[in-house]
């Protein structure tokens, strides 16, 4: 059976965790091909990032077209953009998405800065991320930080200001928002889905691990896998959420990393099947 497939456009990633490493990993995990363009080679490991080097705009576009021109029509399902790095990749990837004109779901994985706090994207180019990106985006998956961060405003601190943020974040003109809640304390995490016509909370228990590195590329990149394959948007976020808990849950034993290790991206895939072990509540 042929797979579906989804591009990813995002930075690479030299411990293999996170980005288009992490991308790819989640893709052939759901029965996925993940086709790839790169826009920074990172150095980094499980302790931070050390050096970005961008890759230049016109090899962007190159690999954007190439890309995309290599699929049977209608065979590309989804696209999922992850860290840009650098401001020059912005236009090429914004006018990559704007030629599909809407024929193709984007899903935004909102990574403007790194967990050192370290920022990934300049913060002059915040601006035009947020005004000529995201309203083409049929998802965007920001954590707290990046919510406060995108609208200009304080952390989230409860759930009832997560759930407002997530309402104000849908107003820059995406088509659902996706406002991830854990970085809260507490035992349990909540993420809230917004979209003009419907609210849902996904609650999970917190798994209690050091190796959850890469954990929100490789939610973007599941959601994004979920939706080429047919899902409803809202499944395929449980779907997703389902399948990284099973990676994060496979890899508590791990000790591979001297910091934030990695999650075992090949644990119980076929979890992201079972679309009612996790707890919605409309």
């Amino acid at each position: 059976m042929t797979p579906t497939a989804i591009l990813s456009i995002a930075a690479s990633d030299s411990f293999g965790a996170a980005g288009i490493q992490a991308d790819i990993k989640t893709a052939m995990a759901l029965h996925a091909y993940c086709a790839t363009a790169i826009t920074a080679v990172t150095a980094q490991n499980s302790l931070g990032v050390a050096a970005i080097h961008p890759v230049p705009a016109n090899i962007l576009s190159a690999q954007l077209t190439a890309a995309a021109q290599g699929f049977l029509p209608a065979r590309l399902g989804a696209i999922k953009i992850g860290m840009l790095g650098h401001a020059e990749a912005l236009p090429a990837v914004v006018n990559f998405v704007q030629q599909l004109a809407g024929a193709i779901p984007v899903v935004v994985d909102t990574v403007l800065n790194a967990s050192s706090g370290a920022a990934l994207l300049p913060p002059s180019a915040v601006h035009v991320y947020r005004e000529s990106l995201l309203p083409l985006a049929t998802l965007i998956t920001p954590n707290l930080h990046e919510a406060a961060l995108l609208l200009d405003a304080p952390l989230a601190t409860s759930g009832a200001q997560q759930r407002e943020q997530a309402q104000a974040l849908l107003q820059l003109g995406c088509g659902a928002v996706l406002l991830k809640g854990g970085h809260f304390e507490g035992n349990s995490a909540s993420d809230y889905l917004v979209t003009p016509h419907r609210e849902a909370r996904f609650s999970s228990p917190k798994i209690q691990t050091s190796n959850s590195r890469g954990t929100g590329c490789s939610l973007a990149a599941a959601i994004a896998v979920g939706i080429a394959q047919g899902l409803p948007l809202e499944q395929a976020v449980e779907a997703a959420k389902n399948y990284i808990s099973a990676a994060l849950q496979g890899a508590v034993g791990w000790q591979l990393a001297q910091g934030s290790g990695p999650i075992c991206h090949g644990a119980n895939s076929a979890s992201c099947q079972q679309l009612h072990l996790g707890q919605t509540d409309n």
